[in-house]
């Protein structure tokens, strides 16, 4: 079997990452506090490796990307094995100020953690093409499951 294409990783990551709804908190931080403690993390890092490599990396930049969408990940590759790679899309039970190039507030954050830096960039490259999608942000808009999204990423790349 060859390279995994953008599409396979984008759906390998979201099954193995699932969809988290209604995660609370007024802020960023707040928000990555409580979804680093309910996202399922592998067994080579701690819920405080991924807190603190979400909050250090908002901190260089917004991960807000627009239209309601925040792209929360580390600067560091934090994972050791990619077979751990994972995209846990998270429905914010309010949307937040991420100060988001549109002005959007968020509503909805794809928490990406990956183990290189090739396919940390292939996701992120995908990932915006999904973003810009009227349908994929439609289905985002009504808190699509799981299900729906992976089957709309394999209509739409």
């Amino acid at each position: 079997m060859g390279e995994k294409t953008g599409k396979d990783l984008i759906v390998e990551f979201i099954n193995r990452g699932g969809v988290l709804f209604d995660v609370k908190g007024k802020s960023s931080t707040e928000i990555y506090q409580n979804i680093s403690e309910i996202i399922p993390i592998p067994k080579s890092v701690t819920k405080e490796n991924v807190f603190t490599a979400l909050v250090e990396r908002e901190k260089v930049m917004s991960t807000a990307v627009g239209y309601g969408i925040a792209l929360p990940h580390c600067r560091d590759m934090i994972l050791k094995n990619s077979d751990e790679q994972q995209i846990t899309v998270c429905y914010l039970n309010a949307p937040i100020d991420m100060t988001a190039p549109d002005t959007r507030f968020v509503y909805v954050m794809f928490v990406l953690l990956t183990s290189d830096s090739q396919t940390h960039l292939q996701v992120l490259s995908q990932l915006a093409t999904l973003f810009k999608n009227d349908k994929f942000r439609e289905l985002l808009e009504r808190h699509a499951n799981k299900e729906e999204l992976v089957k709309a990423v394999q209509e739409i790349l």
